[in-house]
């Protein structure tokens, strides 16, 4: 039972729910990117118009890298930081192109 799997340095895959928040604290920082880029196609799948990115306030070089993601993105409409009470500018508010039903947090 050698499958390439188990030469794998990493642990089991976790899934993880797709919600239109997603809380970049969960992921160590060099996995922190794929993630948001495989949550973005996910969310904009799932017909998401309004989401949410949670990067945390630190020294802003995650939220550094969230903002350069989503510039290079062509179905995000619209990023800007979060409200006070959604997370401030340790959070991220998104609007995705498109006509899907689902909402999450609205800017």
């Amino acid at each position: 039972m050698n499958s390439a799997d188990d030469d794998s340095p990493f642990g089991e895959a976790v899934p993880l729910e797709i919600t239109d928040v997603l809380d970049l604290h969960a992921f160590a920082p060099r996995d922190a990117k794929a993630a948001l880029e495989a949550w973005l196609e996910e969310v904009r799948a799932r017909g998401f118009r309004h989401v949410r990115v949670i990067h945390g306030r630190g020294a802003g070089v995650q939220r550094e890298m969230v903002r350069k993601v989503l510039g290079r993105c062509p179905f995000v409409e619209w990023f800007g930081d979060a409200p006070a009470e959604a997370g401030g500018w340790g959070a991220t508010l998104v609007m995705l192109k498109g006509g899907g039903e689902t909402e999450g947090p609205r800017p």
